[in-house]
């Protein structure tokens, strides 16, 4: 993401080999901050099947092996009950690995924060000169 490149010259989107299993071969982490911070950045996540929660904890085990810090940041948080338990559950999962977990308005603060960029901000600016709104 180009906001975290603003402030850490150094972040960049990896691949590390999966360790946990055969499928998939590799996980991809969006941004590694320092050599340390593997942020998983979703715009959202509906997912809800049982499948979905084997595949992440099995990537962010293979980031903490490799002496990562596995960090998720998510925008807007799902609606149905059924993908809210499965956010439940990876939030569980990231914490119980001495990771952060970051969801709807404490994401955009965490972007924020960590880069010093107001991005709903220059978003919501963006919306408001094509008054996207008023449709």
């Amino acid at each position: 993401m180009i906001c975290f490149k603003y402030k850490y010259e150094n972040a960049e989107k990896i691949k590390i080999q999966n360790t946990q299993g055969h499928n998939p071969k590799t996980f991809e982490i969006d941004c590694l901050v320092d050599g340390k911070y593997a942020h998983e950045i979703k715009w959202r996540d509906a997912t809800t099947d049982g499948d979905h929660i084997i595949k992440e904890h099995s990537r962010i085990k293979v980031i903490k092996e490799n002496g990562y810090v596995p960090i998720r940041v998510m925008f807007y948080y799902p609606q149905r009950n059924q993908a809210k338990k499965i956010q439940e559950a990876l939030q569980t999962l990231y914490l119980g690995v001495g990771g952060e977990y970051y969801y709807g308005n404490s994401a955009w603060e965490y972007i924020k924060q960590y880069t010093d960029i107001n991005l709903i901000e220059i978003l919501e600016k963006i919306a408001d000169s094509r008054n996207i709104y008023d449709n």
